[in-house]
C-alpha cells in the first residue's frame, strides 16, 4: 500500500463533527444595505426610534373633534348640539381651532385640530340646522392615536439577531430608516474535484467514465436556502498542483471553501494532504452512513492574516448533500444569524423491516406514504451513487450506531428535506413505460419507482405502495383491485437497415450475435423468458443450453431505452425492446410478441383520491396516449 493512501482510522462521533464545525470561524463581516434590499436579512445593530410615531397626535377614525368637556351628559335622549367650524383631511395642516362648543370635522389618520382633545365617531352624531348633534359623551383621548403612541422616539425598535420580514421593514419605514446595518452574507467557495467529472452542458465522454458533476449545482442550491452566497469555482481534477490553486484561491476569496469528491481513502486522493501543507487538518472521517469520507478544517488565506474556514464532503451526491444539510448548513445559517428552519420533523410507522449492523451512525434516506389517515416510512437507499434517491426520499431517519434493525410498524422520527415536503398524492412502482410515463403527467404530485414488475409485485404484497404497474408473464399473483392496462408489442430493436438480417430468437441462438437483455425484475424480462422456454421445449433442449448461446444475455440494462440506445451506439446487433421504442431512436424492430401491462391497486387503498386519480385518468386518457405510441393498444 503507498504511503500516501490515508486510512479512515478513529473515526469521529457525529457530535465530535458537529463540534469541529462549530469551532470554525465563517461569520462574514457586517454589511449596510438599501431598505429595498433587506428583506430576509438579519440585524447586525440595535435601532432606536429617533422619532415619535406618529409623530403627531392624530384621529383613529372619521368623525368629528372635539373637547371633550363639551359631550358631558349627552346620550341619545338628549344630544349637545356642537357648532362646526370646518373640516380637517388627512396630509393637511389644521387650519382651524376647537374651542368651546365648537367642532371641527375629521378624517382618519389627520392631525388633531389645536383644542380638541377627542374625536366623536360620525355613526354617533347627526347633522342638524344648528351645527353638529352628538349623542353620546366621550373622555379625553377617545379614538386619539397620541403622538409617539406607536414608537416613541428613544425606544428600542429593534434588536441585533432580528430577521427582517416584510413586517419589520414597515416599523424601520415609519422610522424613516433608508438602510439598515446587517450580518453579512457568507460566502460559500464551492470546489468539485475528480477526473471523471464534467460540467452540465458541456461535452460527455461516457465511454472513458465521464459522469456529470451533480455536487456543485445541489449543493450551491443548498447554500442559497440556508442563506449563504454559492460561489463556483472551475473543476478541479485529481491533480495536487490544480487543487492546491483552486483551494487557496477560494479561502482567499469566501468565509467557508466546500470541496466534494476526493475524500475517500484511494491511492488518488491528494485533498487532506493540501489541507495539511495550506492550513490544518481538524478532522477526517467521521463515524456516519452516508458519509464516513469527510473532512473538518482550516486553510490559510495569502491575503489576510487568518483562516478559512474547510469542510470535505463525500463525492457521491446522496452522502454530499446528507451530510451538507446534516452538518454544514446549520453553521450557515448561524453565520449569517438565520434561525434554525421551523420544525421539518413527522412521526411514522415503518412500513417494512429495514436491517442494519454496521456499527456507525445511519443517516437512511426514506420516503413517505399516506395510508389510511397515517404515515407509513420506507426506506429509499439505491447507494449514495445514485441520484435519484435526491428525489425519491423525503428525508432521513436517524438510526443509532448500535441499532441492528428497525421494525415493521416501529415509530420513527422523520427529519423531512424541507418544511415544505410532503407525501406524494401517489405512491406507485413497477413497470418502467412509456404510455405510464405520458400518464403520470396527468395525476397531481405522484412519485413512481420504476423498480420493475417482479419488484412491484413484491412491494405491493408488502403493502408499500398505493399502485404497482406490472407487465408480463409471472408465476407469483397478489392481491390487487386491477384498474386496468394496455398491451404493447416487444421484441428485438435492431439497426435501421438491419445488417446482419435478425429475423427472431433463433437468431440470437444460432449465429454470433451480441444481444443486450432487460434485468431480470423487468416485464420484458419476463417475456422473453417465457419464448426461451418454448423454444426449448420446441427444439427438446435445456433452456440453460440456448440462453448460454445467446451472447450477452445476462448482459442487462434497467431502462426501457437503454438496449435500443446501446445498439444505436455499435455496441451490439439486437437488443430487448418496444416497438415505440425502435420508431423513436430511428432503429429496426423484429416483433416477438405482445405482452398486458396492468395497473394493481392496494386493495386497502382503492378509494385513496391518489388511485381514484389514476383510475379517472385510465378513463379519460389511454385512449389518446396509446394511439400515440406504435405498437400500444387499449
Amino acid at each position: 500500500m503507498s504511503e500516501d493512501r490515508r486510512q479512515f482510522r478513529d473515526l469521529a462521533s457525529p457530535a465530535e463533527a458537529r463540534e469541529a464545525i462549530a469551532a470554525l470561524d465563517l461569520t462574514p463581516e457586517t454589511e449596510t444595505v438599501p431598505l429595498d434590499e433587506a428583506r430576509g436579512r438579519v440585524l447586525a445593530e440595535r435601532i432606536d426610534a429617533e422619532l415619535d410615531v406618529p409623530g403627531f397626535d392624530r384621529a383613529s377614525m372619521d368623525g368629528y373633534a372635539v373637547r371633550a368637556r363639551d359631550t358631558f351628559g349627552a346620550d341619545e335622549a338628549d344630544p349637545v348640539v356642537l357648532d362646526r367650524i370646518g373640516a380637517v383631511h388627512a396630509g393637511a395642516e389644521p387650519d382651524v381651532e376647537v374651542t368651546e362648543g365648537t367642532c371641527a370635522e375629521i378624517s382618519t389618520g389627520a392631525v388633531m385640530p389645536p383644542g380638541a382633545d377627542a374625536v366623536v365617531m360620525v355613526e354617533r352624531t347627526d347633522e342638524v340646522e344648528d351645527g353638529v348633534a352628538v349623542r353620546t359623551a366621550v373622555a379625553p383621548g377617545d379614538s386619539v392615536m397620541v403622538a409617539g403612541a406607536d414608537v416613541a422616539a428613544g425606544s428600542r425598535a429593534l434588536g441585533p439577531g432580528t430577521l427582517l420580514t416584510p413586517r419589520e421593514i414597515g416599523l424601520l419605514s415609519a422610522l424613516g430608516v433608508d438602510a439598515v446595518p446587517v450580518r453579512g452574507t457568507p460566502t460559500v467557495g464551492i470546489v468539485s474535484t475528480g477526473d471523471e467529472l464534467v460540467r452540465p452542458g458541456d461535452d460527455l465522454h461516457s465511454a472513458a467514465g465521464q459522469i456529470y458533476d451533480v455536487n456543485s449545482y445541489t449543493i450551491a442550491a443548498g447554500v442559497e436556502e440556508a442563506g449563504g452566497e454559492a460561489v463556483l469555482y472551475p473543476h478541479a481534477g485529481d491533480d495536487y498542483d490544480e487543487m492546491e490553486r483552486l483551494l487557496v484561491e477560494a479561502a482567499d476569496e469566501c468565509d467557508l471553501v466546500l470541496s466534494s469528491g476526493s475524500t475517500s481513502a484511494s491511492a488518488v486522493d491528494v485533498i487532506y494532504r493540501v489541507i495539511e501543507e495550506e492550513g490544518e487538518l481538524l478532522l477526517h472521517g467521521v463515524s456516519v452512513k452516508p458519509g464516513k469520507p469527510m473532512l473538518i478544517g482550516r486553510l490559510d488565506e495569502s491575503s489576510r492574516a487568518s483562516h478559512s474556514a474547510y469542510v470535505g464532503l463525500p463525492g457521491y451526491p446522496v452522502s454530499a448533500l446528507t451530510i451538507f444539510r446534516t452538518f454544514v448548513a446549520p453553521a450557515i445559517r448561524s453565520a449569517a444569524g438565520l434561525p434554525e428552519p421551523r420544525t421539518a420533523t413527522v412521526e411514522g410507522r415503518m412500513a417494512v423491516q429495514e436491517r442494519y449492523g454496521e456499527g456507525r451512525t445511519r443517516l437512511m434516506p426514506v420516503g413517505l406514504v399516506e395510508a389510511g389517515g397515517e404515515t407509513l416510512v420506507y426506506p429509499v437507499d439505491k447507494g449514495s451513487g445514485a441520484t435519484t434517491s435526491l428525489v425519491e426520499a423525503d428525508g432521513v431517519v436517524e438510526v443509532d450506531a448500535d441499532t441492528a434493525y428497525v421494525a415493521e410498524g416501529e415509530t420513527v422520527t422523520v427529519q423531512l428535506f424541507s418544511p415544505d415536503v410532503r407525501a406524494p398524492t401517489l405512491l406507485g412502482v413497477g413497470e418502467d413505460d412509456p404510455a405510464l410515463s405520458r400518464l403520470l403527467d396527468h395525476v397531481g404530485r405522484p412519485r413512481y419507482l420504476d423498480v420493475g414488475s417482479r419488484e412491484g409485485r413484491r412491494r405491493l404484497r408488502d403493502g408499500v405502495p398505493d399502485v404497482a404497474v406490472v407487465a408480463g408473464p409471472s408465476e407469483r399473483e397478489v392481491e390487487a383491485v386491477d384498474l386496468g392496462g394496455w398491451t404493447r408489442e416487444w421484441g428485438l430493436v435492431v439497426p435501421a437497415s438491419n445488417p446482419d438480417d435478425v429475423s427472431g430468437l433463433a437468431d440470437l441462438i444460432d449465429r454470433d450475435l451480441r444481444f443486450v437483455n432487460r434485468a431480470r425484475d423487468a416485464g420484458l424480462r419476463a417475456s422473453l423468458d417465457a419464448a426461451v422456454d418454448d423454444l426449448a421445449d420446441e427444439r427438446g433442449v435445456d433452456r440453460r443450453d440456448l440462453t448460454d448461446a445467446v451472447d450477452g444475455y445476462d448482459l442487462t440494462v434497467k431502462g426501457f431505452e437503454s438496449p435500443a440506445r446501446k445498439v444505436l451506439a455499435g455496441e451490439a446487433a439486437a437488443g430487448l425492446g418496444l416497438r415505440a421504442t425502435a420508431d423513436a431512436l430511428g432503429c429496426g424492430f423484429v416483433p416477438l410478441g405482445v405482452e398486458s401491462v396492468r395497473v394493481l391497486a392496494n386493495p386497502a387503498r382503492s378509494d385513496k383520491p391518489g388511485v381514484e386519480s389514476v383510475r379517472s385518468v385510465l378513463d379519460t386518457h389511454l385512449d389518446e396516449v396509446v394511439a400515440s405510441l406504435p405498437g400500444f393498444d387499449a
